[in-house]
C-alpha cells in the first residue's frame, strides 16, 4: 500500500477511560481516537502506540503512528491535528502531528519513557487537583524517601514491584535512570525515567516510597525488597489517577534502530 506514515503525541485525562486499549470491556483512548481517523480517513482501522496505561491513568506524551493512504492524504499536515480534535471527546486530544519515515515504530523505537506522578500532601484536597493528584494526610519523610529512591536507580529486577499478569513475563529485569522527587508547597512530583515499566511498577515504586516516608519501611528496606523479587515483600500501590505518562524518548541507539542497522550491515 502506497501510504504516508504520521507520529502523533496525544494527550488525555484517563479518568473515564479503561485504560489506552482497545477493551472488550469500557471504552479505551486508542478506541475514540481510531473512531475520529475513520470519519476523515475511511481506510485507516488502526494506530499503533508507544505504551499502554492502565484505567484511570493520564498522559501528556503518548506517541502512536498511522498510515493513511497517499490517495486518501490531502490534507496540510499541519491541519491534522485540529481536524481529529474536531472528532474527539474534549479530554483527549491530540497534541502535534508530523510526518516521520516509513519505518518509525512508535513502540519499537522508544529508547525510554518518562513518567511523573503527583502526590497532594495536606489535610484537605485541592478541589482544581482531585482527578490527578493522591491525597497524603500525614507528613513525609523526604530525605528517607530521597535515600530509598537511590537505591532504585540502575539496572534491577523490579518482579518485586510488578503487578500480577495473567501471562509469564520474558524478564522482569528493567533499567531506572531518573527517580527524583521535587516538593513544592504541598505538591510533591515523582519523576521517574527508564527503558521500559513493568504492568503497575510506577504505581508500586510511588507506595512503597510513600511508605518509607511514612516510616513503615527503611531506605535500606527496598534495596532487600528488590532482592527478595517477590511483589508481597514490596509496599502498597499508589492510585492510577495521580500518574501521568509524560513523555517517550527517540533516539539512534533504539533498539529497532540496531537491528535494521545490523541487518543492513549483514547484506552489504
Amino acid at each position: 500500500m502506497d501510504a504516508v506514515k504520521f507520529k502523533l503525541t496525544i494527550a488525555y485525562d484517563g479518568t473515564n477511560y479503561a485504560g489506552w486499549q482497545v477493551q472488550r470491556t469500557g471504552v479505551g483512548v486508542q478506541q475514540r481516537i481510531e473512531e475520529a481517523l475513520a470519519k476523515l480517513f475511511p481506510s485507516v482501522r488502526h494506530i499503533h502506540s508507544s505504551s499502554r496505561t492502565d484505567t484511570g491513568v493520564h498522559a501528556l506524551g503518548m506517541i502512536a503512528h498511522m498510515e493513511i493512504p497517499r490517495a486518501e492524504c490531502k490534507m496540510p499536515v499541519a491541519k491534522l491535528p485540529l481536524a481529529l480534535n474536531a472528532h474527539l471527546p474534549e479530554d483527549i486530544r491530540i497534541m502535534a502531528a508530523t510526518r516521520c519515515r516509513s519505518d518509525f515504530h512508535a513502540r519499537f523505537d522508544a529508547t525510554g519513557k518518562q513518567y511523573r506522578y503527583y502526590v497532594w500532601i495536606h489535610h484537605a484536597m485541592n478541589p482544581l487537583l482531585r482527578r490527578q493528584v493522591w491525597l497524603v494526610h500525614s507528613k513525609l519523610d523526604l530525605a528517607a524517601m530521597r535515600a530509598a529512591a537511590r537505591h532504585l536507580l540502575g539496572k534491577h529486577d523490579f518482579a518485586s514491584f510488578a503487578g500480577t499478569r495473567n501471562y509469564e513475563m520474558e524478564s522482569t529485569v528493567r533499567t531506572l535512570t531518573r527517580c527524583d522527587l521535587v516538593k513544592r508547597g504541598a505538591l510533591l512530583t515523582f519523576i521517574i525515567e527508564g527503558d521500559g515499566f513493568l504492568y503497575k511498577m510506577c504505581r508500586s515504586l510511588v507506595g512503597t516510597l510513600v511508605q518509607v516516608g511514612r516510616g513503615k519501611f527503611s531506605p535500606h528496606d527496598v534495596k532487600q525488597m528488590l532482592a527478595r523479587k517477590d511483589r508481597r515483600a514490596a509496599g502498597m500501590t499508589a492510585p492510577a489517577h495521580g500518574l501521568v505518562l509524560w513523555r517517550i524518548f527517540y533516539g539512534r541507539n533504539s533498539r529497532r534502530r540496531l537491528e535494521t542497522d545490523q541487518n543492513d550491515a549483514g547484506s552489504s
